[in-house]
């Protein structure tokens, strides 16, 4: 059963592992910092770089036994990729879950072996040879695995379709996803997961929605009438192409918000249940739907009608014929480097899995997991990583069967440094503090008016009992630390405050202000449960 949404957007499930305890939010963690290095240039003179180091290891010791990770795993590693330096270490070659930490190696394969300059095409195309005509047997919208394709995009489709001189489609309009295998998720993903967008089936053709362009979902709009009424309810995109079941019911005014929002899995069907007060704010949530590339088609084929085209079939599900065909339309993405910052930035799993696909059609001419995921260790081989304790199962992080250590990370983030590319892999990382969601992603909210705001810039990863953050910290002189933190195991929300902290400590002792005396940080930054910030619209 999908969990009841008040008038605030949902917090979906991911699975647990077992034994795992949810504990109650703690509100506030107290966490002891011993004051680094550098209060004064006289006490900064007075003591030795050993000695800093040694003070800096007992601070991460310290912040590691904290109540928030009792039960925990943690493997953290901090290193000077300049010459190599292990500053501290503590299990890193503990195999460890990595939730979305692994879309950081999911990004440099994908810069890698497509390039920073690669676009993804879609294509509308008839079968026969080029030449005028005024009506066509079966159109068909063809997918190329772009992440980003969105209505304005098929829209702008189909007026070029109706620029070419067709006006008639006497058959139907064909949604062609075949550049990509037919397994739409994971083998190991939950099924009560798949409502929520954040387990959107993976297809080569699919529309994205917002600006931070998920994938293969429909916005869905509950709006209360009177009291004793049912809701009002929009499907957005969705509309025509999927079911609405609306048993949803206008409370009275300031009544509490039971609203459940729902889809049965395998159809289009969207059941809304529960209440929603009247005079209250309209509830808004995404909701994936069953076969994104049909919504394509659905979508495609009411923009041909917009512009003049007349289709007297249906949209389907179908692969363009193999001969000779005729491209009437096309629409070219945005380069892998723009395509990197949604993705990275608010931690797009349906991105990396399309991203894993399109790997295995590059290397292997198969746009499947298996494919793709082969492609990915062996682009990470040739980078120079130790893929011995690495192992792949998905590119988002969202499956269980991932492993990683935190030595394996830091290998990847030193390993990186001489990509010519590497550049516009770190401008994809979440900065720390930084309001721009486009600049901050999951991190905006995170470190605010610390040393860290502005200079760690990291890969955030959250789910429940597994939770990550690993990336750089810059130092003033234009040097650098690498670190990597996954905890696993520890009950209740992620401990972010830990992972903060401990950014924080590394940012003061490379010289970003300075830090005097006890800390408070909180455990659960804005948004901070079991997921990350991004799929339970927080940040």
């Amino acid at each position: 059963m999908i969990p009841a949404l008040p008038c605030d957007p949902p917090r979906p499930r991911v699975p647990k592992p077992r034994g795992a305890v949810r504990a109650a939010a703690l509100a506030v963690v107290p966490v002891l910092l011993a004051a680094p290095l550098g209060a004064s240039p006289a006490h900064a003179d007075a003591v030795s770089a050993e000695e800093r180091l040694a003070d800096l290891r007992v601070d991460i010791d310290t912040l590691l036994e904290h109540s928030s990770l009792e039960g925990a795993v943690s493997g953290v590693v901090v290193t000077d990729p300049d010459t190599g330096e292990v500053l501290y270490s503590r299990d890193g070659g503990e195999r460890l879950l990595p939730a979305s930490n692994m879309k950081l190696f999911t990004a440099a394969a994908a810069l890698d072996v497509l390039g920073a300059d690669h676009t993804f095409s879609t294509e509308v195309v008839v079968e026969g040879r080029p030449g005028h005509r005024r009506s066509v047997e079966d159109l068909y919208l063809v997918g190329g695995g772009d992440p980003t394709l969105t209505v304005e995009d098929l829209d702008a489709m189909a007026a070029d379709v109706a620029a070419s001189g067709v006006r008639l489609v006497r058959g139907d309009v064909y949604a062609d996803d075949t550049w990509f295998d037919s397994q739409r998720l994971v083998d190991d993903w939950w099924p009560e997961d798949e409502p929520y967008a954040y387990s959107a089936q993976v297809s080569a053709l699919t529309v994205a929605h917002g600006e931070r362009y998920d994938t293969g979902v429909t916005e869905v709009v509950v709006t209360p009438a009177d009291a004793g009424e049912p809701a009002h309810v929009d499907l957005g995109a969705a509309e025509g192409y999927a079911e609405l079941d609306n048993r949803s019911l206008t409370g009275e005014p300031g009544s509490d918000g039971t609203l459940v929002v729902d889809r049965t899995l395998g159809t289009n069907t969207i059941t809304v249940s529960g209440s929603i007060p009247a005079g209250g704010a309209p509830v808004t949530v995404l909701r994936t739907v069953h076969e994104p590339a049909g919504l394509a088609g659905h979508l495609f084929e009411q923009a041909l009608e917009r512009h003049g085209v007349t289709v007297k079939g249906d949209s389907a599900l179908g692969g363009a014929p193999g001969g000779r065909t005729r491209v009437l339309a096309d629409h070219e993405s945005s380069e892998l480097e723009e395509i990197l910052v949604p993705f990275m930035k608010f931690s797009n799993n349906a991105h990396a899995e399309m991203l894993v696909k399109s790997i295995g059609r590059e290397v292997a001419d198969e746009g499947s997991w298996a494919a793709g995921l082969a492609g990915v260790e062996d682009s990470l081989v040739r980078l120079g990583v130790d893929t011995s304790d690495l192992v792949l199962n998905d590119g988002s992080g969202l499956s269980r069967g991932n492993l990683v250590t935190a030595d394996t990370v830091i290998d990847l983030l030193v390993s990186t440094r001489d990509a010519p590319w590497h550049g516009i892999w770190t401008a994809s990382l979440p900065v720390a503090g930084v309001s721009d969601p486009f600049v901050g992603g999951t991190l905006r909210y995170r470190m605010e008016g610390t040393a860290a705001e502005g200079v760690v810039e990291a890969k955030t990863g959250t789910m429940t009992g597994v939770s990550a953050l690993s990336g750089y910290v810059d130092a003033p002189d234009g040097g650098q630390l690498a670190f990597s933190v996954v905890n696993n195991g520890h009950s209740g929300p992620a401990p972010r405050a830990v992972q903060d902290a401990i950014a924080v400590r590394l940012a003061e002792y490379l010289g970003h202000g300075v830090r005097e005396g006890v800390r408070s940080l909180s455990s659960a930054p804005r948004g901070g449960g079991e997921l990350e910030c991004s799929w339970e619209l927080t940040c």
